[in-house]
C-alpha cells in the first residue's frame, strides 16, 4: 500500500474522525505523484485534513500529501475555522467573548460580533494583513444542561459547563457516538469559580458549617438564632433549577446530606440579580458563585472540629475551599480545526490568565506562599493531632515547612485512589509547562503526600507517599520538552498529620486528601 494511503488508513483507526460539517460531495483525492487516486464523498475537511467516505470506509488524509479534483473540493485559500460553543450563560457571556477578543489580539486579528435573535453571538476573526476571515466562533447561552444537550446532538461542537457530565449524560454520549465524555482528554479547565453562601454586609455571621447550610436549604433550619444569629426568619435565594449553581449545590451539598430542597425559596436568572437581593436583605442568605459575589459578603465554611476555609484565589486554585468549582470546556471526540485547536491552547497562556482574572474569575497562575502567609495550618496539625501522630512527625514536618514555600498546583484524588480530579489533571499541564519554561531552574520541588484519618495512620501514610509519587511521575511525563537535570522532583509524605479541614465529614476527607507542591 502506498505511504500517503496508510497514513490515510492509519488516521482512520487512530480516532481522528468527524470534521467540519460540509455537504457530501464527490471527490478524487490523487497523491503528488499522480500514482495512487481515491474516489469518494466528501465528509468534511478542517483545513489540515480531508475527510472521505470511500469503498474502504471513512479515511481522513492529509490535504498536503493529495492534490483534489471533483465538486466536492474546498476551497484550500480561503478555508474559515468554525466551531460552536453552547452552554452556562456565565461562561458564554463574561468569559468567552473576553478569551475570544485576547485571542484575537495575540494572533494579530480583529474580531467583529454580530448578535443574532435568538441570542447567539456570531464572533468574526479577520486578519489584520491582508484582512481575510480566519475564523467564526458563534457563543449559544444557557445553562449547563443545554451545552451538554446541544454537543451531544451535534447542535454545539463544544460545551461550556459549571461541573462534571452525569452518568446519564455519558451513557447517553456513548449511545449518541460521541465517545466518553468522562475521558480526562475532553475537558478543558477555562478558570475556577467556587459556590459561595452569601449574606448581606450587614448579616453579623462568619461562618456556616457546611451540613447546616445544607439543612438550612432543606428548610429544616429557618431561624437565624438556631445559627448564632438575631431571631428573625431566614429568606433562601438560589439560582434557577437547571443552573449549573442550582445543580452543583443539590449534588454536593444537599445529596451527601441526604435532603432536598424545601420550600419558599426564591429563584433568581442571573447571579447579579442574586447577589443585589441578598445584599438588601440582612435576613437573606443565597448560593452564588465567587466570581458573582458582588456587594454581598461569603461566609467561611466550617466543620464541628473548628477548622474554616474561606474562598480567596489562593484556597479555590489549591482546592482547599471544599466547594471549589471549575468552568470547563468539553471537546467533541473529532477533530477540530486547527485554529480551534489553537484557541482551545490559549487558554493557558499568559495573556488568557490576564483575561480571566479581569473577567473576575480565578485563573490558574502558579502561586507561591511562604510559611508566613499560610495562616494556622501548622497550628491545626498540632491541634488535630491524634495519639498515631508522634512529636517527631510533627518536628519533622514543622522543620521541612519552614523552609520551603507553596506552590498553589495540588492533587487530589478520590477515596482510595490515585485518578487525579479535573482540576488536578490541569494542574498537571501549568506545572508541567513551567518546568520546561526553566521557571524552577536550580531548585528543589517537593510532591508532599497527606491522607484523611479513616484507618490506620501507617496505611494512611503509605497511600499519601503512593499518591506523591503518582503525582510527580504525571508531571514529569507531561513536562517532556523539560531538562529534568536542572530542577530536583522529590517526594515526601505526611499521612494525616496536617488536615486542612474537618475529618468527620466526607467533604473534610476530600479535601484532606491531597499531595501539596512545595518549593525548596
Amino acid at each position: 500500500m502506498h505511504a500517503w494511503l496508510r497514513a490515510a488508513f492509519g488516521a482512520a483507526f487512530f480516532g481522528i474522525t468527524g470534521l467540519s460539517p460540509a455537504v457530501a460531495q464527490d471527490v478524487t483525492l490523487r497523491s503528488l505523484d499522480g500514482s495512487i487516486e481515491l474516489d469518494g464523498s466528501l465528509i468534511g475537511f478542517d483545513g489540515e485534513f480531508y475527510r472521505v467516505d470511500t469503498i474502504y470506509g471513512p479515511l481522513t488524509v492529509n490535504a498536503e500529501g493529495v492534490s483534489c479534483a471533483g465538486p466536492g473540493c474546498p476551497d484550500l485559500e480561503g478555508f474559515v475555522a468554525e466551531a460552536r460553543f453552547a452552554g452556562a450563560s456565565v461562561i458564554a457571556d463574561r468569559l468567552m467573548p473576553a478569551l475570544i477578543e485576547g485571542f484575537a489580539r495575540a494572533r494579530g486579528m480583529t474580531v467583529s460580533r454580530a448578535l443574532a435573535p435568538d441570542g447567539r453571538s456570531v464572533f468574526t476573526l479577520t486578519r489584520s494583513a491582508d484582512g481575510t476571515t480566519a475564523a467564526r466562533f458563534t457563543l449559544i447561552p444557557g445553562t449547563t444542561d443545554s451545552g451538554f444537550e446541544a454537543l451531544l446532538n451535534r447542535d454545539a461542537d463544544l460545551a461550556l459547563a459549571l461541573r462534571e457530565p452525569s452518568p446519564v449524560e455519558r451513557d447517553a454520549a456513548r449511545l449518541a457516538d460521541q465517545g466518553d465524555l468522562g475521558l480526562s482528554q475532553r475537558a478543558r479547565v477555562l478558570a475556577i469559580d467556587g459556590l459561595v453562601a452569601v449574606v448581606s454586609p450587614e448579616n453579623p455571621l462568619r461562618d456556616i458549617a457546611l451540613s447546616d447550610l445544607a439543612r438550612v436549604f432543606a428548610g429544616e433550619i429557618t431561624n437565624w438564632a438556631v445559627l448564632g444569629g438575631g431571631d428573625a426568619p431566614i429568606s433562601l435565594h438560589l439560582m434557577r433549577d437547571d443552573s449549573g449553581l442550582a445543580q452543583g449545590f443539590a449534588n454536593r451539598v444537599l445529596l451527601p446530606a441526604g435532603l432536598g430542597l424545601g420550600p419558599g425559596i426564591i429563584r433568581h436568572t442571573t447571579q447579579a440579580d442574586l447577589s443585589g437581593a441578598v445584599t438588601r436583605d440582612p435576613y437573606a442568605i443565597g448560593i452564588n458563585s465567587y466570581a458573582g459575589l458582588g456587594n454581598a459578603r461569603a461566609l467561611a465554611l466550617g466543620g464541628p472540629c473548628g477548622f474554616s476555609q474561606t474562598a480567596s484565589a489562593a484556597s479555590l486554585k489549591a482546592e482547599d475551599y471544599p466547594l471549589t468549582a471549575p468552568l470547563f470546556v468539553y471537546t467533541p471526540a473529532r477533530r477540530m480545526p486547527r485554529l480551534v485547536r489553537e484557541f482551545l491552547s490559549f487558554f493557558e497562556s499568559q495573556a488568557a490568565e490576564r483575561v480571566i482574572r479581569r473577567a473576575g474569575f480565578v485563573n490558574q497562575s502558579i502561586l507561591r506562599t511562604p510559611v508566613s502567609g499560610q495562616g494556622d495550618r501548622l497550628a491545626n496539625a498540632i491541634a488535630a493531632a491524634g495519639p498515631e501522630i508522634t512529636l517527631e512527625d510533627l518536628q519533622r514536618l514543622s522543620a521541612r515547612i519552614s523552609d520551603s514555600q507553596r506552590l498553589s498546583p495540588t492533587f487530589r484524588f478520590a477515596p482510595g485512589t490515585t485518578d487525579l480530579d479535573p482540576q488536578s489533571r490541569s494542574s498537571v499541564s501549568r506545572l508541567a509547562r513551567a518546568i520546561e519554561q526553566g521557571r524552577f531552574d536550580g531548585q528543589r520541588l517537593v510532591f508532599v503526600g497527606f491522607s484523611d484519618g479513616a484507618g490506620d495512620a501507617a496505611t494512611n501514610l503509605r497511600l499519601a507517599r503512593g499518591r506523591a509519587e503518582t503525582a510527580r511521575r504525571a508531571v514529569m511525563e507531561a513536562a517532556n520538552a523539560a531538562d529534568l537535570n536542572r530542577v530536583q522532583l522529590r517526594v515526601d509524605a505526611f499521612g494525616e498529620a496536617m488536615p486542612m479541614a474537618c475529618d468527620d465529614t466526607e467533604w473534610g476527607r476530600a479535601v484532606n486528601r491531597r499531595v501539596e507542591v512545595w518549593l525548596e
